[in-house]
C-alpha cells in the first residue's frame, strides 16, 4: 500500500481536490490514516450487509474508489448476488478492477463510471453503501440520488451511509474537528499536510449534521434509520425500505 504523501510538498495554491491518479495511487492509505477505525467500519459494513444481502440481488456500492468496500462485501456477504461498483474517476475504477484481478476475486462484478449528481439506476437492490460519497455530492442532488436508491431497493433492502458529519452548534464542531485532527497528526499527517487538504477540501466536501442525514433518508422513503457507529465528526447509519 502506497504511502499518502499527495499534500506533503508545501504549495503556492491549492486546488480543489480530486480523484485522479495521484489520488487513487495512494487511495487505501489515506483511508486508513484519515478515518477514524477504518478497519471496524469496514468490518461493520460487511456485517450488515451480509445481514440484508439476498440471494439474486444486486449489490452496490456507490463512489467505490479502490473498490475497498467491495472487497470486503466480497468476503462477508454469502449470498448469491451481483456486486455494482460506481464512480466518477476512471483512476479509482481502474485501480479497482486491478485489485479484483491481482487478489484472484472470481465473484460477479461489474464496475461503472458514472456521476452521482445526475442520480443513478439502482435495480434489483437488497444492499446499497455510500460510503464517505454523499458528502462530494452536491445538496442540492442529495435527494434524487437518495430517492433513484430508494426506488431501486428492494422491500427490506437496506442503505449503509458513512459520512463526515457536522456537530450541532459551534462549540462541538470545534471540538471534534481538533480531535479529528489530533487523530490525523497520531497517523503520521503534518501540520501541512491537514492544513493543505482541509483547504482543498472546502468546496468540495460539504457535509451535513447527523439529523439532516436523517430527515434526507426519511422524507425519500426510509422508514427506518439508525445509528451503527459515531466517532465525534464521523456517523454510519443504516437505513432499510419497507413498504
Amino acid at each position: 500500500m502506497k504511502r499518502d504523501e499527495v499534500f506533503l510538498e508545501k504549495r503556492q495554491e491549492i486546488g480543489d481536490f480530486d480523484f485522479g491518479e495521484k489520488t487513487a495511487e495512494v487511495f487505501d492509505d489515506m483511508l486508513d490514516r484519515s478515518v477514524p477505525l477504518y478497519r471496524e467500519l469496514q468490518r461493520m459494513t460487511g456485517e450488515i450487509g451480509a445481514e440484508f444481502a439476498v440471494d439474486g440481488t444486486n449489490v452496490y456500492d456507490l463512489g467505490c474508489s479502490t473498490g475497498i468496500t467491495l472487497r470486503t462485501l466480497c468476503g462477508s456477504v454469502p449470498a448469491d448476488v451481483r456486486f455494482i461498483g460506481v464512480d466518477y474517476s476512471e483512476a479509482m475504477l481502474e485501480r479497482a478492477r486491478r485489485e479484483f484481478a491481482e487478489r484472484g476475486i472470481t465473484r460477479p462484478v461489474d464496475f461503472v463510471q458514472a456521476d452521482l449528481n445526475h442520480g443513478f439506476p439502482v435495480t434489483n437492490a437488497s444492499v446499497v453503501v455510500l460510503n464517505l460519497t454523499l458528502q462530494f455530492v452536491r445538496p442540492l442532488y442529495r435527494d434524487l440520488l437518495v430517492r433513484s436508491i430508494n426506488a431501486g431497493l428492494n422491500e427490506n433492502g437496506c442503505l449503509i451511509l458513512i459520512e463526515k458529519v457536522l456537530g450541532n452548534d459551534s462549540l462541538y464542531n470545534r471540538l471534534f474537528i481538533r480531535f479529528y485532527y489530533d487523530m490525523k497528526k497520531r497517523n503520521g499527517y503534518s501540520e501541512t499536510e491537514i492544513a493543505q487538504k482541509r483547504e482543498a477540501l472546502e468546496n468540495v466536501l460539504i457535509p451535513y449534521r447527523v439529523d439532516e442525514n436523517v430527515d434526507l433518508l426519511r422524507k425519500n422513503g426510509f422508514a427506518h434509520v439508525d445509528i451503527f457507529f459515531k466517532w465525534y465528526n464521523f456517523c454510519g447509519l443504516v437505513a432499510v425500505k419497507s413498504s
